[in-house]
């Protein structure tokens, strides 16, 4: 999780000139991928605590793209609504898998 936090970081501040729309897109790309990848079972608070965590580095590297802020934490609220991204969901249960094996057997 560290790992793809720091490459969030990264590709946030090399990236923060982009068009809002672009930059959303390709977030939002992204974080499906992840939780694609990291949505089982037992895995959903780190998996929320990734997503709050790119949520905070979005609105730290969205506010340094001028001299001036261009959100407080209200407006940055509305822009989430405007352009949300998407929210994790389980993807696999590994108790689900248990079953399948059984009747299988």
């Amino acid at each position: 999780m560290r790992a793809k936090i720091i490459q969030c970081k990264e590709w946030l501040k090399i990236n923060r000139y982009k068009s809002i729309t672009e930059i959303m897109k390709s977030l939002s790309r992204s974080l499906k991928g992840y939780y694609n990848y990291y949505c089982i079972t037992d895995n959903s608070i780190t998996v929320n605590n990734f997503m709050d965590k790119v949520r905070s580095l979005l609105f730290k590297w969205m506010n340094r793209r001028s001299q001036r802020k261009s959100f407080n934490w209200d407006k940055f609220i509305l822009f989430v609504r405007k352009f949300p991204l998407p929210k994790p969901s389980m993807k696999v249960s590994i108790y689900d898998l248990g079953k399948e094996i059984s009747y299988i057997l």
